[in-house]
């Protein structure tokens, strides 16, 4: 019994300490010329800096609008963050969902290669879901740590089927995807196995006429195995309504999608599983330890151990609200979630989102970095916790 309760006193301690561990305000609403900031995304480069982007909301805090890729930078891990910089801007247009990732196997560039792939829309998502506007791909490049970026190339004739024209050719698919988005969040790039290199990006598209249920959503992912020469799209998810998706590394060739259920008959994530490095889907089902409110998750390869991947999981852990943002561990690959980590929660209370979007990163051994949005989409913050007993 002594025991037990001094365990459970460590237990409650841990996660005392992270939730009371002040987080490191990156990008703040009505600094920098942008009204808002929303949906972060994280990577780490070979040197150790810490890249964070984000979209900077001109106007307002609307999913639709005048909208640019901003970015900051960090080189002491998290702890502060310089001057901002418009990475992509499309003049006036919608442009969003980062999903940056370091290509570190390309022999041409021996000391890495960013590439930031992201949307651009000229019309609302509802609007676009009718048939009335379009979504695109793009992404650019930098081979200077994020310090300069290459023009945007687009490769919306390759990873999207929308029934359509875009603004730079005369294409028809006759598929009639229509609306579409990378992640958000980070990319990966696979680093083991058969696939080693594979630059994969989660996405998700709707097909045909809105259904008031969501299921004209499904996920689905695109992948380079030539460093961006050329792309291939993978088979669809298998689940109606399955929404913003992120992909994570596994052992024996495989990888885990992690969705968002649009549809919100079940407040839990739906988890797909390839044997193939993203390319097919051997199963598919609904993970009910991942409970979630309808919203975005992130997820990271934290190392391999006998055999198994073992991988972190962020959300906003909870069904109803958006709130309780907890990182969750699993140490055999996904199948099971053995840790917990509590990061941020509201204040008895609150009313509205105290916490949304969140993308994950990989420090050290021992670290992790999370960026978030935090009190009612009113900042982008960072925190750095310790996720190994």
């Amino acid at each position: 019994m002594r025991k037990i309760l001094y365990f459970g006193l460590i237990l409650l301690f841990s996660f005392s300490v992270f939730a009371q561990e002040k987080a490191t305000p990156v990008f703040v609403s009505g600094i920098d010329g942008y009204q808002s900031y929303r949906i972060p995304a994280l990577i780490a480069l070979p040197n150790g800096d810490l890249l964070a982007f984000g979209e900077g909301r001109v106007n307002n805090a609307a999913d639709y609008g005048d909208i640019d890729i901003v970015m900051k930078r960090s080189s002491d891990g998290g702890k502060t963050w310089g001057k901002i910089l418009v990475v992509a801007d499309s003049e006036g247009l919608q442009i969003g969902n980062s999903a940056p990732v370091v290509d570190l196997t390309d022999p041409n560039f021996p000391n890495g290669r960013i590439f930031l792939f992201f949307n651009t829309g000229d019309n609302h998502e509802y609007e676009v879901r009718t048939g009335k506007g379009l979504r695109e791909v793009w992404y650019k490049t930098s081979t200077d740590n994020g310090a300069t970026w290459s023009e945007a190339v687009n490769i919306t004739t390759h990873v999207h089927k929308p029934n359509q024209p875009d603004r730079n050719s005369n294409y028809n698919f006759k598929e009639d995807w229509r609306t579409y988005a990378n992640l958000p969040g980070h990319a990966i790039q696979i680093q083991n196995g058969k696939y080693r290199g594979r630059i994969y990006v989660a996405a998700n598209h709707s097909v045909g006429d809105p259904k008031n249920d969501w299921s004209d959503y499904t996920a689905h992912g695109f992948y380079s195995d030539d460093h961006g020469k050329t792309f291939q799209l993978s088979e669809n998810v298998n689940f109606p309504g399955s929404n913003e998706s992120t992909a994570v590394e596994l052992d024996n060739n495989r990888l885990m999608m992690n969705s968002r259920n649009q549809r919100g008959d079940f407040k839990s994530r739906i988890i797909s599983i390839s044997d193939d490095g993203g390319e097919t889907w051997a199963k598919t089902y609904i993970d009910k330890e991942l409970i979630d409110p309808v919203n975005q998750g992130s997820t990271l390869l934290l190392e391999f151990r006998n055999e198994k991947a073992i991988i972190a999981f962020s959300n906003a852990a909870d069904t109803e609200k958006r709130d309780n943002l907890t990182v969750k561990i699993s140490d055999d690959s996904g199948e099971s979630w053995t840790k917990s980590i509590l990061i941020d929660k509201s204040p008895e209370g609150y009313k509205g989102d105290f916490i949304a979007y969140s993308d994950l990163v990989k420090i050290d051994e021992n670290t992790i970095g999370i960026l978030y949005e935090r009190d009612n989409y009113s900042e982008i913050v960072f925190k750095a916790i310790e996720w190994r007993d």
